[in-house]
């Protein structure tokens, strides 16, 4: 039995050691060098899929973490299950040796331990800070995450003796904390902690925040259920209340259920919002960040007035706002929030009664579901630009030699490099180069293509034949993101190597559009017109070219009817453009060339007199000539 393959390796999840180890048994067996790179080759395609791998089962494992946690608010009743069950998935996602949970009480002006995971001694669980006091009673007052490397030696935080025994008691170096707040206020900190000095990257700072916004949530479902059990106690009228009160936390909780089998079964924002306007019988409208639709359940109505500032409000808040518009009925807003990153917003408009509390935490609870598919799509997303980002290098720059390799590459990722591709360059400007790049890619894709950053400019290749039409439907997309771009485009053949051969041409032609300064157009060769000759590469063949893109359909024009209207077109530049001049230099009457030129007007199209269009005109007429003492050019 030979010796494992990279594709057995990354199915047996196997140690970067063991993929060394193939390439080094190839040099010790001697094979010829061709084949111990080849090997180097896969191997290093290999630790990037298990490093994506490794990446993508971590972030299941967070997303997993989450859904369980949602899934655990739906018991509303047991709070202190579902804030250790919080604690201690934060400690197990974040592989943190400590997680805990304080309550803020302002009476005292000090933040008390709630809930521990991973404490060693029994007075760090019973332990009180008064607030701005170390890390946690700075994050408890401010409302503000705290990160720090290693506490003990950190200046930043106001250090008690107390307080700092009983950290040492604890063995406590890297703390991370974020803030717990319902309707606005700091009710109490979430904290990881590491018993050795590290780091914490964002990613964790992010995932952390999640944790505290579900811990708000179920606080505040419980204070909400503790206000409907004291109001059983009241009068009739406090009894009507409580029964309508109940009610909606009962259809709380049937939507956050709704909600919970979204995340489970891997559904999407169309279904977060079809949930909801069936919960709440309204109508609801899901945007991204930038305001473009995304879902809409219900017979959504189009909001009049501006939402930034509802979209900043609700952002700040974490609670949805309510608008007050004359006409609309009553309309909500919610902001879907990642820790600070804003992913989305969601617009509730209610055409009868407004929403309760109960119902308006719903809203809220749904921009939350929101928000992690979002981020879950986002990751997606991301993994596959990568992918598809790398096949458009190897494609571009010829790395990977094996054509049937890259079609079957570029097949697996709904590309088609079979069919005559259009290759376009362009240089962006007014959008950032990731971003950019991200138009370009769903752009391509939706084209049966591929396209994103390739040495610095923004690259597309999608199935076609109409150059000038890909590169001024790319020049669309950027202009929607907010951007800018001049366009170099050139059609080529079929596969890999046509592709591959016509990137340099289209770059190009862009290069040569910005040193002409024609930047904002977009231009094939043939349209770069005498500047393709002269900062091009000038061959017979793009001489000819040149002659046909000119003055090719009155060539064609003469050869079909036998007249003379290549002749009429030269002695009209050589009489300065007069009629009569050039009638008298053919013999013909002035009306007769009045004609013929009407005749060229319609074959070269409107402003074929304009200077610059002259200019190329006289230049193809002039080569035509000389092209025909050395050979025929048509």
């Amino acid at each position: 039995m030979g010796p494992p393959s990279f594709l057995d390796l990354l199915y047996a999840e196997a140690s970067r050691e063991s993929f060394d180890e193939v390439v080094a048994r190839a040099e010790r067996d001697r094979l010829p060098e061709a084949e111990v790179e080849e090997l180097r080759a896969q191997r290093r395609v290999a630790l990037r899929l298990r490093e994506q791998f490794v990446r993508q089962r971590q972030r299941e494992a967070e997303l997993s973490a989450l859904y369980e946690t949602a899934s655990d608010l739906t018991a509303i009743r047991d709070v202190d299950a579902i804030l250790s069950a919080i604690v201690r998935r934060a400690r197990q996602l974040l592989h943190a040796d400590m997680t805990y949970l304080s309550l803020n009480d302002e009476t005292e002006g000090a933040s008390y331990m709630r809930v521990t995971d991973g404490a060693l001694t029994a007075e760090f669980r019973k332990l009180r800070l008064p607030l701005g006091t170390g890390l946690l009673g700075l994050v408890a007052q401010t409302g503000a995450p705290y990160h720090t490397d290693d506490y003990q030696a950190d200046e930043r935080f106001l250090h008690r003796d107390y307080i700092d025994t009983a950290v040492a008691g604890e063995q406590i170096r890297a703390i991370l904390g974020v803030p717990l707040v319902v309707d606005g206020t700091v009710i109490g900190a979430l904290l990881a902690v590491h018993r050795t000095v590290r780091t914490f990257p964002p990613a964790e700072i992010s995932l952390l925040t999640s944790f505290a916004a579900h811990a708000a949530v179920a606080l505040q479902n419980a204070r909400l259920f503790e206000k409907t059990q004291a109001a059983l106690a009241d009068v009739d009228e406090a009894n009507r209340q409580i029964r309508a009160h109940s009610q909606a936390v009962e259809v709380a909780a049937s939507a956050h259920d709704q909600l919970t089998d979204v995340l489970l079964r891997g559904g999407g924002v169309a279904d977060v919002a079809s949930v909801l306007a069936d919960v709440l019988e309204g109508a609801l409208v899901v945007y991204d960040a930038e305001r473009r639709e995304l879902a809409t359940a219900g017979d959504a109505v189009d909001v009049p007035v501006d939402l930034a500032d509802a979209i900043r409000e609700a952002r700040g808040s974490g609670r949805s706002v309510e608008l007050e518009i004359p006409g609309c009925g009553h309309v909500y807003v919610a902001a879907a929030l990642a820790g600070a990153e804003h992913l989305g917003t969601l617009v509730l408009h209610r055409p009868r009664e407004p929403l309760g509390l109960a119902d308006r935490r719903t809203v809220e609870r749904g921009a939350l579901v929101t928000a992690l598919v979002l981020l879950f799509s986002r990751s997606v997303a991301e993994a596959e630009d990568r992918v598809r980002g790398e096949l458009l290098a190897d494609l571009l720059s010829g790395r990977d030699t094996d054509p049937a390799r890259l079609v079957d590459r570029a097949r697996r990722q709904g590309a088609d490099l079979d069919s005559p591709c259009v290759v376009a360059v362009a240089s962006v400007r007014g959008l950032d180069r990731h971003r950019a790049a991200q138009v370009a890619a769903r752009h391509a894709g939706e084209l049966r293509g591929l396209g994103g950053d390739h040495e610095g400019q923004v690259v597309v290749v999608v199935p076609g034949t109409d150059a000038t039409a890909v590169g001024e439907a790319l020049q669309a997309r950027i202009r929607g993101a907010g951007g800018s771009c001049t366009v170099g485009v050139v059609t080529s053949g079929p596969g890999p190597k046509a592709v591959a051969a016509a990137y340099p041409e289209a770059l190009g032609c862009l290069s040569t559009l910005l040193t002409l300064g024609r930047s904002g157009e977009v231009s094939d060769p043939a349209g770069l017109g005498l500047a393709r000759l002269v900062l091009g590469d000038a061959g017979p063949h793009e001489l000819d070219a040149f002659i046909a893109d000119a003055i090719g359909p009155v060539l064609d024009y003469d050869e079909r009817r036998g007249t003379g209207l290549v002749e009429t077109l030269e002695a009209w530049f050589t009489s300065g453009s007069r009629p009569a001049e050039t009638a008298k230099a053919l013999h013909i009457h002035p009306n007769t060339v009045a004609q013929r030129l009407d005749r060229i007007g319609r074959l070269l199209g409107a402003g074929w007199r304009d200077p610059a269009r002259s200019l190329d005109l006289q230049m193809a007429l002039r080569l035509y000539r000389l092209r025909r003492l050395t050979g025929p050019t048509r």
